[in-house]
């Protein structure tokens, strides 16, 4: 779905040069996002890598090595002389990888709140307000 003239994908994928993971990390979590919230669905496009940088005000390698990332994770679909788009049907899989992700994911998280001395009530609070915020969207 292509925003709004009103609402550029500057507004929709947040890029922060000072954020110290690359910026193509950033553009990749900024798609998981949308497509967590389903403000992208199945079949929607998404903007060209070209289309992107320039919004962005990046260098085009980098949203194309997030759109390379998502593609190969099987979230975006690349139709050739079409463009890229939300993949029709969800990746599969395994389980264990589905585990093992979640798991990963978790104790970034966790290492984060605790080097920022959050306290462990502090840090599941932070976890439910974004569960809630992009599945009620």
């Amino acid at each position: 779905m292509t925003p709004p003239r009103n609402d550029t994908w500057t507004n929709r994928i947040p890029v922060q040069p000072a954020d110290p993971r690359p910026i193509w990390s950033q553009i990749e979590e900024g798609l998981r996002r949308l497509l967590a919230a389903s403000a992208l669905v199945p079949g929607d496009p998404v903007p060209s890598v070209r289309e992107l940088a320039t919004d962005l005000r990046i260098n085009p390698a980098t949203v194309s090595k997030a759109y390379q990332t998502l593609v190969g994770a099987g979230l975006l679909e690349v139709r050739r002389g079409e463009g890229t788009f939300v993949s029709a049907t969800p990746p599969a899989v395994r389980k264990s990888e589905q585990s093992r992700l979640i798991r990963q994911a978790a104790m970034n998280f966790a290492s984060l709140a605790i080097t920022h001395g959050a306290e462990l009530d502090t840090a599941r609070e932070a976890l439910t307000q974004a569960w809630d915020e992009l599945s009620n969207s």
